[in-house]
């Protein structure tokens, strides 16, 4: 066998002190302090989805049932409940309202934002860090701030009383947090996709859909939820903006369904959940989104 060098038997010495001390042990109450944390996670679990159980179990349950025994089971699925609150009680009107709306904001809000975040990460231009500073300072000032010259402006253009007016208002709202959100994760990714692809002969409209927005797909998830949740949520702008009872959305129609059905709580229930299911079905399908996307930037 040839012998090592005097060199490589120093290296070879000095290894194990390169490679750092041992792990710290853990000590005993670290089991402990696991355990704890995951009883705290439950409990607040279980105060956060109690309530939503309670109004889901209680929208299957007859109104009798329920005065006469607040907290329990349904003997039998009444589905009449939700049949009078989307007939009788006009929910349905409000509903569709607030899914053309919503849909119709966050979609405009999402397409213009990751744009911009996508011109302002990407390329460089005279005056980039200015319009980017604008952009974000609209995070700075509350948005109901500006409401009084937001109402003016609407009532000398007509869009008082007007789904479009809706629709404009919340998708400006949202710009500033979606930028600064899909911005600070396109300067997170690598440009070499970009490059082969700008190589290739692709113009930066090409760059933009094939490779950027398949890239982008967790910002977009998580700015779709964010923004769809405010939106259908929001209760202000449509009380102030909305003259026609026709077109209130959601928020400002379960008012008037609360007064009306005051006594119902079965049907005020199965109301309350129609309301809860749109955000439920987005937050179920963006979360998928996000740990794909999530999982794939780790397997790369």
């Amino acid at each position: 066998m040839t012998p090592l060098s005097p060199a490589t038997t120093r290296r070879a010495a000095r290894a194990p002190e390169q490679a750092g001390p041992p792990p710290a042990r853990r000590g005993p109450g670290f089991g402990l302090r696991r355990v704890g944390v995951q009883l705290l996670l439950w409990g607040y679990t279980a105060l956060a989805f109690g309530p939503l159980v309670l109004v889901l179990v209680g929208s299957f349950r007859t109104n009798a049932d329920i005065l006469q025994q607040p907290v329990g089971l349904p003997t039998s699925l009444d589905l009449g409940n939700y049949q009078r609150a989307w007939e009788t009680a006009s929910l349905s009107i409000y509903f569709l309202n607030s899914v053309a709306v919503t849909v119709a904001a966050v979609s405009l809000c999402v397409a213009v934002s990751a744009m911009a975040a996508y011109a302002l990460s990407r390329w460089r231009f005279r005056g980039r860090a200015f319009l980017a500073a604008l952009f974000i300072s609209g995070l700075m000032i509350p948005a109901k701030l500006g409401l009084l010259p937001v109402f003016y402006m609407y009532q000398s253009v007509g869009l008082i009383d007007s789904r479009i007016g809706l629709v404009l208002l919340y998708a400006a709202n949202g710009v500033p947090f979606s930028i600064f959100v899909i911005m600070g994760f396109m300067r997170g990714l690598p440009l070499e996709l970009e490059e082969a692809a700008r190589l290739d002969g692709a113009n930066p409209g090409r760059m933009f859909v094939s490779v950027a927005l398949p890239l982008m797909r967790p910002a977009l998830a998580v700015v779709t939820v964010f923004q769809f949740a405010l939106t259908w949520n929001d209760f202000f702008y449509p009380l102030v903006l909305m003259r026609s009872d026709e077109k209130y959305t959601v928020p400002v129609g379960l008012t008037r369904f609360f007064g009306e059905f005051a006594a119902d709580r079965a049907t005020l229930f199965a109301g309350l959940v129609i309301a809860l299911v749109p955000l439920a079905i987005v937050f179920a399908l963006a979360t998928r989104h996000i740990i794909s996307g999530l999982t794939a930037g780790m397997s790369k």
